[in-house]
């Protein structure tokens, strides 16, 4: 069965963005974008990854699916980009947008935990990651396995939490921690079985 994890850049005191929904006050943090080229090439959109100097070819190593609300979709749609992980299997889960708007990408207005639950039957591919923002990861939050929290050493004061939803404590362990020079770190959080 594939898992689900949930990708988020977030900061010091636990803001994934502003209040208004920005996130252009993230710093750019040495090492944080060399790790994700070797480690998790799949986490460079497809538009970015020949100005870094990824070939457009690289293989994606933990995620082949990529889950995402119609917030950070349009992030990229207002920039033109329509398929933003041409090398994964996207899904946008919205009632707003067109469900046209690119053949390599499903726009959905279905029920989000009934999708990724079925997703995650699959028993051929790569895991699930989800991007984005608060919302849908809120909905998502009891198929949520694991969190991979990208700390930046940043404090916002104010914005939208890790996940939008009621008080629901739910226990997660650190696998894996990988610290950079500049303050950020990549932690890895699985969900702790009961």
């Amino acid at each position: 069965m594939r898992t689900l994890t949930y990708v988020v850049g977030v900061t010091l005191d636990g803001f994934v963005c502003g209040p208004d929904g920005s996130f252009g006050f993230f710093p750019v943090a040495q090492g944080t974008v060399e790790h994700l080229l070797r480690e998790l090439p799949e986490l460079v959109p497809t538009h970015a990854r020949g100005h870094l100097g990824l070939d457009p070819d690289t293989p994606n190593k933990r995620y082949g699916t990529l889950i995402q609300g119609r917030g950070s979709y349009e992030v990229g749609l207002r920039e033109g980009i329509t398929s933003p992980y041409a090398h994964m299997e996207q899904y946008v889960f919205s009632t707003a947008l067109a469900t046209d708007t690119d053949p390599a990408v499903t726009v959905t207005g279905t029920d989000p935990v009934e999708t990724v639950r079925r997703l995650k039957r699959e028993k051929d591919g790569l895991d699930l990651c989800l991007i984005g923002g608060p919302t849908l990861a809120g909905t998502l939050l009891p198929e949520v396995d694991g969190i991979l929290l990208k700390r930046y050493p940043v404090l916002a004061g104010a914005g939208r939490p890790l996940f939008d939803t009621g008080f629901d404590p739910t226990a997660f362990t650190r696998v894996e921690t990988t610290a950079f020079d500049s303050g950020a770190d990549f932690t890895l959080f699985r969900r702790t079985a009961v």
